[in-house]
C-alpha cells in the first residue's frame, strides 16, 4: 500500500465559492476540506481532492467526474446530481432524503424497484 498523499496539490481548505461559475473546473490533487461551494459545477472533475466536511449547497454538479475523492462528512443539498456516476465508493451512513430518485440505480438496479421490494416484504 503506498504512502503516498494523494492531496499534494494546493491547499484551499476552507476556501468559499458564492455565485462562481466553475464549469468544467479541474481539481486534482487539491486540498479542499471545509470548503464552501454555492457554484455551477457542472462537468467539473475532482480526482485525488479531499474534500472532507466540504459543503455544497445549492449547486450543480450534474456530469461532473469523483475519482479517488474524501467526502466524508460533506454535506450536498438543493443540488443538481443528474447523470454522475459513483464507482468504487465507501456510501457507510450515507443519509439521502428528500431527494428525486428518479432513474437512479444501485448495482444495477433501479432503486424504485428496490423500495416496491422493500414493500412487498413488510406487507
Amino acid at each position: 500500500m503506498s504512502t503516498e498523499n494523494p492531496f499534494d496539490g494546493e491547499d484551499l481548505s476552507g476556501a468559499h465559492y458564492k455565485r462562481a461559475n466553475m464549469t468544467g473546473a479541474h481539481f486534482d490533487g487539491v486540498n479542499l476540506a471545509g470548503a464552501r461551494f454555492w457554484a455551477v459545477l457542472s462537468k467539473a472533475e475532482f480526482k485525488d481532492t479531499n474534500l472532507g466536511e466540504a459543503v455544497f449547497d445549492d449547486v450543480n454538479l450534474g456530469k461532473s467526474t469523483f475519482h479517488n475523492i474524501n467526502l466524508s462528512q460533506s454535506t450536498i443539498t438543493n443540488a443538481n446530481l443528474s447523470n454522475v456516476k459513483i464507482a468504487q465508493a465507501t456510501l457507510a451512513d450515507l443519509d439521502i432524503r428528500d431527494a428525486d430518485l428518479t432513474g437512479m440505480r444501485i448495482n444495477g438496479v433501479l432503486v424504485s424497484d428496490l423500495f416496491e421490494a422493500y414493500e412487498k416484504a413488510q406487507g
